[in-house]
């Protein structure tokens, strides 16, 4: 069984007829479906070549992936597809909106969170805390403030989620009721000790002790983290020995995900040959604990 733990509707150029079709093709049995909100004032130039055009604002500003899209596709294959959503906590009753979306349209998935907003801000924690209560896990997308250039100043990035691993910490600590999955460069940067002086947004080569991803996986039980999209499949990559180390220790807390097509992901882990435990950890049982699905639960 393969459960996938991070997609979208309309991504890409590919509809959920299309997702559907690389499922079977892939041997996925159900994915999770997550809305990738872009508020008007966090427009994301470009985000046109990756969403539904359909989602463009008069404005010219794009909603990026929405609830009405995502729930028309699962309600058209309601046995593939798990519904996540995450509201903007900066536009006011975002608690409230999950909450409804949790028992009008069976929302199970608090995510994608992607705002510019620091994690442990008190409106995003509210939300956070809400999820906890409701039993849902929150997919976390990253993307830091600052990266260090050649010279070691810190850069501002227009475009950053969440903040650093510090937000994240303190997010962590105000909500132990809640699952958060961490995903993205932002999050994923942090596997390697040099984080906070790699200038890459995607960091390569050998992985450095003392990395923050281990250090609050050990300190945090409710932390999980999401392998997908380049930013989970190049920090496996860049160190070989370390992912198959990783992915052993680690093997409880790590969700297969896609956020993107193809099996690229899928490929490079079957190819590690890992113990049938650590893999099918990985590859659904952790997703089933998070989110059961009564059909399979005597998997897990």
């Amino acid at each position: 069984m393969i459960i996938d733990s991070h997609q979208h509707a309309y991504y890409h150029g590919v509809n959920p007829a299309g997702v559907i079709a690389e499922m079977d093709d892939f041997g996925i049995d159900v994915t999770w479906l997550l809305t990738w909100y872009l508020p008007p004032a966090e427009n994301a130039p470009g985000s046109c070549r990756a969403f539904n055009p359909c989602n463009i604002r008069p404005d010219g500003t794009h909603a990026g992936a929405t609830l009405d899209e995502l729930l028309g596709a699962r309600d058209r294959y309601p046995d593939r597809f798990i519904a996540g959503y995450c509201p903007c906590p900066s536009e006011e009753e975002a608690p409230a909106l999950f909450e409804a979306a949790y028992h009008m349209h069976g929302v199970r998935v608090c995510g994608e969170w992607s705002y510019r907003m620091l994690l442990d801000d008190p409106r995003a924690l509210e939300l956070f805390h809400k999820a906890g209560d409701l039993k849902c896990p929150v997919v976390l997308h990253l993307d830091v403030p600052y990266l260090s250039d050649e010279n070691g100043k810190q850069v501002y990035q227009t475009y950053w989620y969440g903040g650093g691993t510090g937000p994240l910490e303190r997010a962590l600590q105000a909500c132990p009721e809640t699952i958060f999955i961490g995903h993205a460069p932002g999050f994923w940067r942090y596997i390697s000790g040099d984080a906070d002086t790699d200038p890459a947004t995607y960091p390569w080569g050998p992985i450095k002790p003392d990395g923050q991803v281990q250090r609050l996986l050990d300190t945090y039980p409710h932390l999980y983290a999401d392998l997908s999209a380049g930013s989970g499949l190049g920090a496996l990559q860049r160190d070989i020995e370390h992912a198959q180390e990783f992915l052993t220790h680690y093997a409880d807390r790590l969700l297969f995900g896609r956020d993107q097509h193809g099996q690229a992901l899928q490929l490079f882990l079957q190819g590690l040959a890992l113990p049938d435990e650590v893999a099918n950890k990985i590859f659904y049982q952790n997703a089933l604990r998070l989110v059961p699905l009564p059909e399979f639960g005597n998997r897990i």
